[in-house]
């Protein structure tokens, strides 16, 4: 039998090996933890969630929602865990993150083709491999992929948001989803706290004041925030509407006291399958703890606050995709050797993991003698890592799926809704004549 190195089982090298198994290949599987840790994970779990227990809309005329189905059409691993431990989350697809990580877990460990060896390496392999390392990767394979890419790696700042109980969430917050679209939960899958606009104002002045947790020397040398998930300190900085127009915007919810839409809001989703925990939607931060808990107090609904986890930062580390990737994801210089998740420049969990199921697949066709595929561009999987391989390597930086990256429709449809709709359409109907076409 055929065997192959994945290194990291985040949820893009899970999804790598699952695709290698079960294409009749061996995987020596590596995951460094619980030996050696990183800044942000907490247990020795396969595709632990770090920073929000969301994949994105359920819906496919949405980026995120067509990104799924095409995922789910190529039996995706990391989509049928998630389908698995779906949460009420209205449009969203949110995952009890206990229960999404022992699925993955349990998958690979029970799968005859896949050996699991919980130790770090230090080096790249010399045969066949998936590096799928994470944007934390460890200081001595960053530095082995370093000397082998021959430059500098770019990097930005990712922040945690905090998790309550919800035991100790009181009015006036209330549930609903926005414009009350919601999956079924009774009253809907969102907690709402409302704020007047006298509280945002005192609120958005506590975050501007606050102090915050001082950066390692290593991350103080280039203090660059990526902008799907800035710190709300951050944002609150950048104007006094900034987060009532972010993460605070109240539109499409009405606070049952009054009937009428509150100046301003904060969201709390589900977090956790048994429906105890809650994170505070958007807020990302890094603010010191004893501040974060005074601060978020001030929050109505949430003055006895029970925090389980308080919000935090940490570097995440990216290689410089388009001058060192091709579209199969394969090294520019090395065909057996591919790189996958948010190492690569491919934003979030499902983009993370989309690029392991690519990596996994191709690999595969590789050590059996085949060609490796491209996407279809018309694709969500296909324009997102053509953005990713073929953008301006001087100014490279990470992507989420969306539709901006899409190949225009031709005529063009002027309606955003109905084009979204058409995209989808057009992207499912080439996924499946491009897996007919190479017998998938």
């Amino acid at each position: 039998m055929k065997s192959v190195t994945v290194i990291g089982a985040g949820l893009a090298g899970s999804e790598a090996a699952w695709q290698l198994a079960r294409r009749g290949v061996a995987v020596q599987l590596y995951e460094m933890r619980p030996t050696r840790s990183t800044e942000a994970h907490q247990t020795d779990q396969f595709a632990e969630l770090v920073c929000s227990n969301s994949l994105g809309s359920r819906l496919q005329d949405r980026a995120m929602g067509l990104l799924k189905e095409e995922m789910r059409r190529l039996d995706s691993l990391i989509i049928a865990a998630a389908d698995a431990t779906a949460l009420p989350a209205g449009g969203a697809l949110a995952v009890g993150r206990e229960a999404f990580s022992a699925y993955v877990t349990q998958t690979l460990l029970q799968h005859p083709n896949i050996s699991i060896h919980r130790q770090e390496l230090t080096r790249l392999p010399s045969g066949p491999t998936v590096v799928a390392t994470g944007p934390l990767t460890s200081p001595a394979l960053a530095a082995a992929i370093q000397s082998l890419a021959g430059q500098r790696y770019l990097s930005f700042y990712d922040a945690l948001a905090p998790i309550i109980t919800k035991e100790s969430i009181q009015p006036p917050c209330w549930r609903q989803s926005r414009y009350d679209r919601d999956s079924g939960h009774s009253g809907g899958d969102y907690i709402n706290c409302p704020l007047s606009e006298a509280e945002y104002r005192a609120f958005v002045q506590a975050l501007r004041q606050a102090e915050r947790i001082p950066l390692r020397t290593f991350e103080a040398e280039d203090e660059s925030f990526f902008e799907a998930c800035l710190p709300v300190e951050v944002l609150a900085a950048r104007g006094d509407d900034a987060l009532a127009f972010g993460p605070m915007r109240p539109v499409g919810l009405r606070d049952p006291r009054t009937g009428t839409r509150p100046f301003a809001v904060i969201q709390l989703r589900q977090d956790n399958l048994a429906g105890t925990l809650y994170n505070l939607v958007g807020f990302q931060t890094n603010i010191r703890w004893p501040e974060q808990k005074r601060i978020f107090r001030m929050i109505p609904g949430l003055e006895n606050a029970e925090f389980v986890r308080l919000g935090q930062m940490h570097r995440n580390t990216f290689i410089n995709s388009p001058a060192l990737l091709r579209p199969t994801l394969q090294w520019h210089s090395q065909d057996t050797l591919l790189f996958a998740g948010q190492l690569i420049g491919t934003e979030g969990y499902v983009g993370s993991a989309a690029s392991g199921l690519l990596a996994g697949l191709n690999l595969a066709r590789l050590v059996w003698g085949q060609k490796p595929l491209i996407l279809p561009r018309t694709t969500m999987m296909g324009a997102l890592f053509h953005y990713i391989t073929h953008a301006e390597a001087k100014h490279f930086q990470p992507m989420k799926a969306n539709f901006g990256i899409i190949p225009p429709l031709q005529p063009h449809v002027r309606r955003k809704k109905e084009r979204y709709r058409h995209y989808a359409i057009r992207a499912l109907d080439a996924l499946e004549a491009w897996k007919e076409e190479h017998h998938l």
